[in-house]
């Protein structure tokens, strides 16, 4: 009879055991994402194609390559675009500036954590026109004075050139800027550029209240080009008052940065120039358009023409526009791991 008991007391306790398991719920599994699966960071227009072998190193969901080869405006383009997400603080926007120039593909090799490299603004010589500020030290400033004939004499004209710019915390912005004073430091952004026209009187020196509605711009990095191309989410091609005018009209190797309504950095370089490739390029509408296509509700024109390039993962995606091959440049944008 104590065997009995005992052997009912077992199996009593395994059945208690049982129960308390059962009530309790099973972990949902863990998702793992897919690599082969990719969602693109922006809506894509028809002709653009996610490439994965570009993107293949790069923060899974926060930075993806696009390529187009086909046609655009009535002939047939070739463009690279990377998009990143700035709300990603582990990518670093850095712009630099080098003592001499350097292709993009050594700007790019200089640097560790690279992820890819474009041309920078504009140069002549060893000295750059275009703004080069990094970790809020400025080391060029966006040109602040070209001279221009006016009445027969070469006159003075004080442009409001545009640049991007993203915060400490990799907020983007693009605006007309200049900056104020004696120094470089000081750069003041205004909601549209000083009105000058070549061949009329020019407008007087930008200041903090001139044009109106500027303020200081706080930003942590920035690059500088022109002109404008897209502007709260309109073309806005503002050449005329930033003085700008080099092959706007013309089909040639582009290159231009912008960002969309909810932080996504849009980086394009389109190849042009180029009887072995056979694509001539685009003008500054033509790409201003393709900015707009791709999301972007600010956009702005960094230089062009041999100067074009982008560099991901030591690999040039475009071919030279140069006969001689890649050009060297003063400026570049790093985009690299922080």
């Amino acid at each position: 009879m104590k065997k009995i008991t005992t052997l009912f007391l077992f199996a009593g306790l395994i059945i208690t055991v049982s129960c308390k398991k059962s009530s309790t719920p099973t972990p949902a599994p863990i998702p793992v994402p897919n690599p082969t699966v990719t969602t693109p960071l922006i809506t894509l227009p028809a002709g653009w194609k996610f490439n994965s072998t570009l993107s293949a190193n790069f923060p899974l969901g926060s930075m993806q390559v696009y390529r187009f080869d086909t046609v655009w405006a009535g002939r047939t383009t070739k463009a690279v675009c990377l998009v990143y997400n700035s709300a990603n603080t582990g990518i670093e926007f850095k712009p630099v500036l080098s003592a001499t120039a350097k292709k993009p593909t050594e700007f790019f090799a200089q640097e560790t954590g690279v992820y890819a490299c474009i041309n920078g603004g504009y140069y002549g010589g060893n000295q750059s026109f275009s703004l080069v500020k990094y970790n809020n030290t400025v080391s060029a400033a966006n040109i602040k004075l070209v001279n221009r004939t006016f009445n027969g004499t070469s006159t003075p004209y004080y442009p409001t050139r545009v640049a991007f710019g993203v915060t400490s915390s990799g907020v983007p912005s693009i605006n007309w800027i200049y900056s104020v004073g004696a120094g470089n430091d000081n750069i003041y952004s205004y909601p549209a550029p000083s009105p000058n026209v070549d061949g009329q009187a020019p407008q007087a020196e930008p200041t903090a209240s001139f044009p109106s509605g500027g303020s200081v711009w706080n930003v942590t990095s920035a690059i500088g080009g022109s002109p404008m191309l897209v502007k709260n989410n309109a073309v806005n091609i503002s050449d005329v008052a930033e003085l700008i005018s080099i092959n706007n009209t013309t089909s040639r190797p582009r290159s231009a940065i912008g960002y969309t309504a909810n932080g996504m950095v849009v980086i394009l370089v389109v190849e042009g120039d180029n009887a072995a490739g056979g694509y001539v390029g685009m003008n500054l509408v033509e790409l201003a358009d393709m900015m707009r296509s791709l999301s972007c509700t600010n956009a702005m024109n960094l230089d062009g023409g041999g100067s074009s390039m982008m560099v991901i993962g030591s690999q040039q995606v475009i071919r030279p526009g140069d006969a001689a091959g890649e050009r060297p440049v003063i400026s570049a944008i790093v985009i690299r791991q922080r």
